[in-house]
């Protein structure tokens, strides 16, 4: 066991950060992946390659590797049952999937409340289905002094035809994290289901359904250390029961009946694979956190706190880039800034700088070796909001696989623009 965050054991178990170049700065698109992420791709491969449901050995292999996988999502999320993990492409297919199947049990005039801070994998969908089945979209504003969610906002938009809420739990953006158990209670008392994306929430705090009170939540595994496959976590009886699309022969009980067509197994492989060495921040770095968490035990405790160890550096790393690029003279940036508010955001970051677009930025720091994105990141309603939509903004966005040091080359890169 190592007590404190050691940032150099956690890099050295990833091949893409062995050198000093290049700087990823790029996590909320895409994080990188530990090395037993990698070896259980080729693992399946080479010991357990075969479709599920057969008789025989390797057959056999993938059904339980599958299945222990099911539950080390099922610890990950605080679900209750391993049978509420559902696989899929990605959080935006397995989301039109899920509109699609909700969709079918409402009626001309029902209601949806989106927000503008969503990224368009959590808007799309429901404008959709709005569109084809004559549903009445209610959107809750932000407040642009920090880019918080406006619950005024939200409270105005539910009505006693409000149907589903749908929510960001940390913005891809600007970072904000919204209290998504306070929205959970607002959506329930209006009758709502409540649908949470926390593809962005998930690499940074400890994530729990239980605790949110959420019906359905999505997020995807290569947002935090694993491979490129989207998981669905929902209530087993609206997963039982909803009037989902699927092929005669699949079976009818959760979670198949959500998983089209035959699943991505090496995939599925490499996500137990990055679940356990999320696992192993909780064993290496976790015990002081344990206390916050006494009704947790085991991987699920080891989960709990490797997050909150994690998010604990990665408050250190964005107190540290925040004044970076306040310090430059001409930077803006749009979310939350006060250092004694930072549990309330995750660690990315969106700014501006007077003279140069965000394209021109991104391509000097490309030419330092580090990686940023500009635009609007298909956050399409805080970008129009903020007044962004044609050029967006800079994004840096940090793990805690990230430095200090960094950080430092991060501001001697912006200096010389």
């Amino acid at each position: 066991m190592i007590m404190a965050f050691d940032v150099a054991h956690v890099r050295a178990q990833f091949p893409m950060l062995n050198s000093a170049e290049p700087i990823f700065f790029d996590n909320p698109a895409g994080t990188q992946v530990p090395q037993r992420v990698i070896d259980a791709v080729s693992d399946y491969y080479l010991h357990m390659n075969a479709n599920s449901g057969g008789g025989f050995a390797t057959s056999k292999k993938t059904d339980a590797m599958v299945q222990s996988v099911r539950e080390k999502v099922a610890d990950f999320l605080n679900a209750p049952s391993p049978s509420e993990i559902v696989f899929g492409a990605n959080m935006t297919t397995l989301n039109f999937s899920l509109s699609r199947a909700l969709a079918k049990t409402l009626k001309a005039g029902d209601e949806i409340v989106l927000t503008r801070m969503d990224h368009d994998g959590n808007v799309a969908p429901w404008l959709r289905i709005a569109e084809d089945y004559g549903l009445v979209v209610r959107w809750v504003d932000i407040n642009t002094r920090d880019c918080t969610l406006d619950l005024d906002s939200l409270e105005a938009a539910l009505t006693d035809r409000t149907k589903i809420v749908a929510t960001v739990h940390a913005s891809n953006a600007v970072g904000t994290i919204n209290p998504v158990a306070q929205i959970g209670q607002m959506a329930h008392a209006a009758k709502a289901l409540y649908v949470v994306d926390a593809v962005q929430s998930a690499p940074h705090v400890p994530l729990d359904v239980q605790a949110i009170g959420c019906d359905f939540l999505l997020c995807s595994a290569y947002k935090y250390f694993g491979p490129h496959i989207g998981v669905l976590w929902g209530r087993y009886d609206l997963l039982a029961s909803l009037p989902v699309y699927k092929v005669r022969p699949s079976k009818d009980k959760p979670p198949y009946r959500w998983e089209t067509g035959t699943p991505s197994f090496e995939t599925i492989a490499a996500v137990g694979a990055c679940i356990d060495y999320i696992t192993g921040l909780g064993t290496d770095f976790g015990s002081e956190y344990a206390s916050q968490f006494p009704q947790f035990s085991g991987r699920r405790l080891a989960l709990k706190t490797g997050m909150t160890a994690a998010g604990a550096y990665e408050r250190e790393l964005v107190t540290h880039l925040i004044e970076v690029i306040q310090r430059r003279p001409g930077a803006t940036i749009a979310g939350i800034t006060d250092p004694t508010r930072f549990h309330d955001r995750v660690p990315t970051v969106i700014f501006t700088l007077e003279g140069h677009t965000p394209q021109q930025i991104a391509e000097h720091l490309a030419s330092h070796s580090i990686f940023v994105w500009d635009g609007n990141y298909y956050a399409v309603e805080i970008m129009a909001r903020l007044g962004r939509s044609e050029q967006g903004m800079v994004r840096v966005g940090l793990a805690h696989y990230n430095t200090h040091e960094e950080i430092d080359r991060f501001e001697a890169a912006l200096q010389k623009l």
